[in-house]
């Protein structure tokens, strides 16, 4: 069975239809023969036609974005897509970056890619836990704000002298249902 070339478009909002437009015309001179297009954010949880394009995959065919930020969110996602794609024995093209990872450069610009992604997310950890254990020798570190059930005490102990449930809410700034399920545990 012969490959197929398959592309995918996407444009972050409605009003970007020359954007969508040039990377159709950009996917169809790069010979895809069936094109996928979504207007909507990389922010936004599904991306129906991108999970369409990749279900649409076979063994044998080439995926083609024209610029990684049509496809990814960030590296991890890039990498997460790409080891999908390969999974399915589907190679991944980037036009404007010029990788095809049918190629052994490819693969290595790639790997390359995810490397040094992986290399700035450390490093941002580690930044952030710097900036953590500074915060607390300094007493500015307060933690995650406390739940409802952390204060289940001061919630039976309001209401054993007398307060109504908006009363608590109010004081310790819980949610109703948060103020009846510690009472109903009780």
């Amino acid at each position: 069975m012969p490959s197929t070339i398959i592309g995918y478009a996407r444009t972050s909002t409605l009003d970007q239809t020359y954007g969508l437009a040039a990377q159709i015309r950009d996917l169809q001179a790069a010979g895809c023969e069936k094109v996928f297009e979504e207007q909507l954010s990389s922010v936004d949880k599904q991306r129906p036609e991108l999970l369409k394009s990749i279900d649409y995959a076979r063994e044998g065919d080439v995926f083609v974005v024209t610029k990684l930020d049509r496809l990814a969110r960030s590296m991890a996602d890039l990498i997460k897509l790409k080891d999908t794609l390969e999974a399915k024995g589907v190679t991944l093209k980037i036009l404007n970056l010029n990788i095809d990872t049918a190629t052994p450069t490819g693969k290595l610009m790639m790997n390359l890619l995810g490397s040094i992604a992986e290399f700035e997310r450390e490093i941002m950890l580690e930044r952030q836990r710097e900036g953590i254990a500074s915060a607390k020798a300094d007493g500015k570190y307060k933690g995650r704000v406390p739940t409802a059930q952390r204060q289940a005490d001061d919630v039976k102990r309001l209401k054993a002298e007398g307060k109504t449930a908006e009363q608590i809410m109010a004081e310790l700034k819980i949610s109703r249902s948060s103020v009846f399920r510690i009472l109903r545990a009780a």
